[in-house]
């Protein structure tokens, strides 16, 4: 596949790097040349401009802030219908509360912004795992939940975990991403914390009934 990343940081690095490896051709956009051709230099990827990696071949993961996402795609121009985004976002302010209150999450404002085919993936661990060749533990392959609206752009996001070494996970349309980021923020605060959050967790045959 072809696939497009907005933003150079940490996330962009781990997960284009993976995708990179496993054959896929990825396009660095970021706010400097700069930082794109390093980025792409270090993950065998393309440097391109925010605008080509908004619209560059199959798909484009948006690995930004939070706060930078709206003002970025405001600042590429309008999206080609039907656009797939990869949302791996996390809306998390200080005291590990979503910034985005009682109202959508973050994957449904940004569904609602940009019109896009918005799935909400790779947010719920940090980057230093998705850089793991590959992302497997004790217990096997690290589950990858997916949440979206559309069958195909799940598919193709299910495509990308699954090269990665992942296990792929459809928990929901994109309503269920407003539970997917809360739960992330419930699980950073015990990471800080600490603790481990398998602990709070019995086997499902435990559970009954």
């Amino acid at each position: 596949m072809r696939i497009g990343i907005l933003g150079t940081g940490a996330m962009a690095e781990a997960l284009g790097g993976q995708w990179a490896r496993a054959g896929h051709e990825i396009l660095v956009g970021g706010r400097t040349a700069a930082r794109a051709e390093a980025l792409a230099g270090r993950t065998g990827a393309r440097a391109g401009t925010l605008r080509e990696a908004a619209r560059f071949g199959d798909a484009t993961l948006l690995a930004l802030p939070y706060d930078a996402v709206l003002d970025v795609i405001a600042e590429v121009g309008p999206l080609p219908a039907g656009r797939v985004l990869i949302d791996c976002t996390n809306a998390i302010g200080p005291g590990l509360v979503l910034t985005t209150g009682e109202g959508p999450g973050a994957a449904r404002r940004i569904a609602a912004a940009t019109g896009a085919r918005v799935v909400k993936a790779f947010n719920h661990v940090t980057p230093a795992v998705w850089s793991r060749t590959p992302p497997v533990f004790a217990d096997g392959p690290l589950t990858v939940p997916l949440c979206g609206d559309d069958a195909e752009a799940l598919a193709l996001v299910a495509t990308l975990a699954t090269d990665m070494g992942c296990a792929p996970l459809v928990t929901g349309g994109l309503r269920h991403a407003d539970l997917l980021e809360s739960a992330t923020a419930f699980l950073i605060g015990l990471w800080h914390a600490g603790q481990d959050p398998r602990t709070l967790l019995p086997p499902p045959a435990a559970l009954g009934g």
